[in-house]
This record gives C-alpha cells, structure tokens and sequence, in this order.
C-alpha cells in the first residue's frame, strides 16, 4: 500500500470515528435536528464566492463539517483567517472524501478538469452543484460525467457577488435576498434538486428554476452584456491616448458606471466564450440602440431625447423597486 494510500485510509477512519461521535452525542444529535441538511459540505475554490458559502454555511449551521479547496499553499492561511470552512487543503480528493454536497466555484473553464479528477472519491448519492454564470454548457458536461459515479448535478447559479476577488472579501450575508437560479434537466434526480433548493433557500436566496438555455439567454443581456460595456467603457475612457487629464475628471458616475469592471479577467474571459452566441447577439442589440441614440443627438432631437431618458430612469426605478438583489456596500 502506498503513502497515499494509507493516509487516505487513516483519514477515512478518522471521519468514521468522528461521525460516530456526533451521531450518538445528544447535543450533536439537537444539533443535526435543528437545521443540518449536509454532514459533509466541500467547497472547490474559495474565493469570494466559495468563502460567502463557507461563512453563511458555517453561521447557519447547515453542516457538520465545511472543507475547503484551494489551489495555492497561501491560500490556506487565508482561509483560516476568514474562518470560512472548518478546514482547508490543497488536496482535491481529500477535501471531497465523503462529501455529501460540492460545490464547484472555480472559473468555468476548470469545472469540467476539476469533476474528473474527483471521480474517483464521489460517494453514490453525493450531490454536485456550481455556481457557474453559464449553465448550458457546464450542465450538458458535468451532468453525464457525475452520473457516472451514481452521484447527481445539479446546476446553480447564485444572482451576487462583487468586482472583489479572494476570500478576504467574502461575507456570510452575500446571498440574503438574492436570486439563485438553478436549472434542472430531464435527467436530474428530483431528491437532489430538492435538497439543492432547500440548501440556497437556507443561505437567504430565493430560489428560480429556469432551463439551462433559457437562463443563459437571459443572463446574456442582465448579466453578461453590462460587465462587457463596464469593462469596454472603462478601457476607452481611462486609455493612455487620451490626455492625462482626463481621468482626473472621472468622478462618480464613472466609478459606478465601470465597478463591474474590476471583476476577474479570467472569470470572464471563461464566461463571455461559454456564452458567447447569446452574448453576441446582446452585444449586436445594444450597438443597434446606441446608434438610434447617435443618430438623436447627431440630429439634436431634443423631446425624443427627453423621452429617451425618461424611459430609462422609469424602467430602471421600477426595478429597483422590487428587484431582489442589493446595492454593494
């Protein structure tokens, strides 16, 4: 038997213990009936995201156990500091061992990398959900490949989240009075979707189910197409080319206009290529009403101006009136 091996045995024997323990303690036991829905909770990737699961999960008491994993060494000290999971590693399949719920919050890209290489640890009945922007795609991939292990996906996508990156960012209230979409499919198993709406319920979410192909249609104009415009706004205005006064006089509806723009380069690379045909004809509508707008102000037509932004500000005031999700602090 090698090293490896025999850790994993012993650590697995340690788990056996320990959950003996708890089952058979009266005041684990009060516990487990007051609101625990997993004994095990594995979080792949906690960054802003993952460490708000970790945090919100650990407060509202919904597991036993909250592990963590994270790629980089000096991460777990960041972790630790947060306080978010109850232990992390840069073990994959140790983090997953007897995990009854993962949750993969890594870029999209790595999903599909990271549930093979946990294959080997899933338990029959683990369930597997994500918190991907893009649930087409992610959904046809990981759906075939978990199943293969007698465990069930099912997707999510959790509607918060900030242009902060890192652990250190993360808070356990993220999620209150927020939208989570999760997208069932023919195959899923219904005791797993329930069990995954109970659990975002549980975080303060209200729970949508959508199809995969309807969400990222719909999240290709609310979601995607604004990062793209913060993130193009915020290069053409604060380009070099221009003078050196020019950024001087960003003031704050700059700053609000492009905060969006700060969010990670590499998540949303991974995102505008998942979703890219939605998001392209997003992008073709808006560059459509933005020249009709041109053409107004070329024209200097005043009341279809007016208009212009009093639809705006009605449409938009109208929203924040009963949209779920909060303004950042």
């Amino acid at each position: 038997m090698s090293s490896n091996d025999s850790g994993i045995r012993n650590k697995r024997l340690r788990v056996s213990r320990a959950r003996v323990i708890s089952i058979f303690h009266p005041l684990a036991f009060i516990r487990y009936l007051g609101g625990v829905l997993f004994r095990k909770i594995t979080i792949v990737g906690v960054g802003l995201l993952g460490g708000s699961i970790g945090l919100a999960v650990r407060r509202r008491k919904l597991a036993r156990e909250t592990a963590g994993f994270v790629r980089r060494q000096a991460s777990l000290k960041d972790c630790e500091r947060a306080g978010a999971v109850d232990f992390a590693t840069t073990d994959l399949p140790a983090a997953v061992w007897e995990a009854d719920l993962v949750i993969l919050c890594t870029p999209i890209a790595q999903m599909c990398p990271v549930v093979e290489r946990i294959l080997p640890v899933l338990r029959r009945g683990t369930i597997v959900t994500d918190v991907g922007s893009v649930k087409g795609s992610v959904v046809r991939q990981l759906e075939s490949l978990v199943a293969r292990t007698g465990a069930h996906f099912v997707g999510s996508h959790p509607m918060a989240g900030a242009e902060k990156t890192g652990v250190a960012s993360a808070r356990p209230d993220l999620f209150d009075q927020t939208v989570c979409v999760v997208t069932p499919t023919r195959k899923t198993n219904r005791a797993a979707l329930k069990k995954v709406k109970q659990f975002w319920a549980a975080l303060g979410a209200r729970v949508l189910e959508l199809k995969p192909e309807v969400h990222d249609t719909l999240v290709s104009r609310s979601s995607h197409l604004p990062h793209v415009v913060a993130a193009t706004l915020a290069a053409y205005v604060l380009d070099p080319v221009h003078p050196p006064l020019q950024a001087a006089l960003c003031a704050n509806g700059f700053r609000d206009a492009t905060r969006i723009a700060s969010g990670s380069p590499e998540m949303w690379r991974d995102i505008a290529l998942a979703n890219r045909k939605n998001l392209v004809r997003s992008l073709d509508a808006l560059a459509a009403r933005l020249r009709q707008v041109r053409q107004l102000v070329q024209a200097g037509k005043a009341p279809a101006l007016a208009k212009f932004f009093e639809t705006a500000k009605q449409r938009r005031d109208d929203w924040c009136a009963v949209c779920a999700s909060r303004s950042p602090e």
